[in-house]
């Protein structure tokens, strides 16, 4: 284990065993200081895209996330892939294997894969996730976030992610059925897995298109395209990464560190949410709220360090 967290250079051109080592300190070490510090660090570094990936169970998301990784390597980009996968209600534990579906080169430096529980996140994503995904945004031009996939629950998703990609499968559904389950309102982009059924595939994509047209949720300049893929024939994924290219280019030009710090922010209300409930949250941002939320805007990792301090101190 290391002595202490390295710096960005170095976690940059250390390679997967000093990464690897660095996101389980994380996971040991959540509470120190040191860990706070050296994540306000990460998070605010120039780094790569965040693409995640939602949908049911069974939808294809390790195969698509399998193509994803080839297509990024084609470009010679590094790519990281955290796989979230789901805990047990009654154990708590995770059998961490989505990984186990990715067929990567364990010699490509370029490709980092690691797995994590979702724990009692209903949304999908632990703070430990959290952590790893500024982690990995900061060292690699593309991550790859595969949740859960328990659908309408992820909103987390869109906290963490540049680009949300829902994939549907054929047959599962019409027009109205994808508006009552209130997804519409998730995804940049669509994707419609298993595209080598043909005319199925063209059915499932259509009814995505009407759901998306009858929506409510504004949507800017940026209309959300639908994207037939297969993962078997290869067939659509270039078109899909262009999607999400286009997609990270407009958040650019609108001002990516400020829809980053809005992210963060996010993330220090919900770390105090998940510790000290609605109760700590309101006092969050009650009292002294306007200074704990501005300091989350660059730094909210030490910004929850610093209130959890002062909460815990008051209670024990």
């Amino acid at each position: 284990m290391v002595s202490e967290f390295p710096t960005l250079e170095e976690l940059g051109t250390g390679g997967k065993r000093l990464l690897s080592r660095v996101l389980t300190r994380l996971e040991t070490h959540a509470r120190d200081a040191e860990t706070a510090e050296f994540l306000d660090r990460v998070c605010t570094a120039k780094g790569g895209c965040v693409l995640g990936l939602t949908g049911p169970p069974g939808v294809g998301k390790s195969s698509l996330t399998d193509a994803l990784i080839r297509t990024c390597r084609a470009e010679e980009k590094r790519v990281a892939v955290l796989a979230v996968d789901p805990s047990s209600s009654v154990t708590g534990g995770a059998l961490l294997g989505d990984r186990t579906r990715l067929k990567t080169d364990p010699t490509d430096e370029a490709v980092f894969v690691r797995s994590m529980a979702a724990r009692n996140r209903l949304g999908g994503l632990s703070d430990h996730s959290v952590a790893a995904i500024a982690v990995l945004r900061a060292v690699c031009d593309q991550v790859i976030v595969e949740t859960v996939g328990i659908g309408q629950s992820e909103g987390d998703l869109r906290q963490v992610a540049d680009t949300v990609v829902l994939c549907i499968q054929p047959g599962s559904g019409d027009s109205l059925q994808f508006m009552k389950a209130g997804i519409m309102e998730l995804p940049d982009v669509v994707a419609v897995t298993k595209a080598d059924m043909g005319a199925l595939a063209r059915r499932a994509a259509s009814d995505v298109s009407g759901a998306l047209s009858l929506g409510a949720v504004p949507r800017s300049s940026w209309n959300v395209p639908v994207v037939e893929v297969s993962s078997q024939t290869g067939s659509g994924v270039t078109d899909l990464v262009a999607s999400a290219d286009a997609h990270f280019n407009t958040l650019v030009e609108k001002g990516l560190d400020d829809i980053r710090q809005k992210q963060h922010v996010f993330w220090f209300k919900d770390m105090v949410r998940t510790e000290f409930g609605l109760a700590g949250l309101d006092m969050a941002e009650r009292k002294g709220g306007e200074d704990w939320l501005l300091l989350a805007r660059r730094r909210p990792f030490s910004s929850f360090h610093s209130f959890a301090s002062l909460i815990r101190q008051r209670l024990f």
